[in-house]
C-alpha cells in the first residue's frame, strides 16, 4: 500500500468518525449509568458533594454540557476556583457539609480527590506518606442547602467525601427533600475495601432502594421513582454509545497534528 492510499484510508477514517450520543467524563462511568437513567429529562438538576475538579473525574460536567445546572459544594479553594470558572451558571459553595453547623477540621492532600474529613482517612494518607496539610473549614447541612437553593426535583444527588459519608446522608431530612437517584462512595479511599455499613441501613428506612454497585459507589433510587430501576440492570456497555473524554482528547490531539503536519507540506 503506498503512503498516499495509507493517507487517504486515514482521512475516511477520520471523517467517517460518529459524533457520540454522551462523551463520559466520570471516573467509573457514572455519568453514563446516570444519563441511561435520566437523558428523557431536560434542563435537570444535580446537587455535588465534594465536586472536586469541574472537569477531570467529573460526574456532573457532562450534564452541565447538556443544559443541566446544579449545586456544587467543595472547601478546596483550588477546585472551587475551578468550579467558579468552568461552572459559571451552576451554584458553587465554599464548604463543607456534615450533620450539623459548625466547623470541621479538613485533611488537603497533595493528591487530587483524596482530602477528607475524617482523620482516621488522614492518618491512612500519612502512613502512605502522602503530604497533608489542615485547617478548619464551616460547615452547615444539605438540608440548609436544599433549603435555599434547589428546586423542587433534585435529580440525583451525588456524595464523594472520603470517608466522611454518613454526617453528610444523615444531615439531610430525606422526608422533606427526595432525590431522585443517590450516587454515593462506598469503599475507602482508594482501595476496595467496602465502607458503607454505617449508612446503607440509614437510607432504606429512608425508603431509598438499593439498585447498582459498580465496584465504587452504591446506586440508590428512592422508592417513588423505582420504575427507573431497569437503568441500572447492566453496566455500561455499547449500546449507551459513549465515548471516554480521554479519548476524545487524543483524537482531537491527533487531527491536530495532522493538519499542522498537511500544511508543512
Amino acid at each position: 500500500m503506498t503512503n498516499d492510499q495509507t493517507d487517504s484510508l486515514e482521512d475516511q477514517s477520520v471523517n467517517s468518525i460518529v459524533v457520540p450520543e454522551f462523551i463520559s467524563y466520570a471516573q467509573n462511568f457514572e455519568d453514563v449509568m446516570l444519563w441511561r437513567a435520566l437523558k428523557s429529562v431536560e434542563k435537570g438538576f444535580y446537587v455535588d458533594v465534594g465536586a472536586n475538579d469541574p472537569i477531570i473525574d467529573s460526574v456532573t460536567h457532562a450534564f452541565y454540557l447538556k443544559g443541566w445546572r446544579g449545586i456544587n459544594i467543595e472547601p478546596i479553594a483550588s477546585h472551587f476556583h475551578d468550579l467558579q470558572k468552568n461552572r459559571p451558571e451552576d451554584i458553587n459553595l465554599q464548604i463543607a457539609i456534615s450533620d450539623q453547623d459548625g466547623f470541621l477540621e479538613l485533611y488537603e492532600t497533595e493528591v487530587r480527590g483524596l482530602s477528607s474529613a475524617s482523620q482516621s482517612i488522614a492518618n491512612q494518607h500519612k502512613e502512605a506518606g502522602i503530604s497533608i496539610v489542615s485547617y478548619d473549614v464551616p460547615t452547615t447541612t444539605l438540608t440548609k442547602i436544599f433549603d435555599e437553593h434547589a428546586p423542587q426535583n433534585v435529580h440525583f444527588l451525588k456524595v464523594d467525601v472520603e470517608g466522611f459519608e454518613e454526617q453528610v446522608l444523615k444531615g439531610l431530612d430525606f422526608e422533606r427533600f427526595r432525590p431522585w437517584i443517590l450516587i454515593i462512595e462506598a469503599t475507602l479511599p482508594n482501595s476496595q475495601i467496602k465502607s458503607y455499613a454505617g449508612w446503607d441501613s440509614y437510607l432504606k428506612d429512608m425508603n431509598y432502594i438499593f439498585v447498582y454497585f459498580d465496584g465504587l459507589n452504591r446506586f440508590y433510587l428512592a422508592q417513588e421513582h423505582k420504575a427507573l430501576n431497569s437503568a441500572f440492570e447492566v453496566p455500561p456497555n455499547v449500546f449507551d454509545h459513549f465515548e471516554l473524554y480521554r479519548f476524545v482528547q487524543l483524537r482531537e490531539a491527533y487531527d491536530a497534528l495532522k493538519m499542522k503536519s498537511t500544511e508543512g507540506e
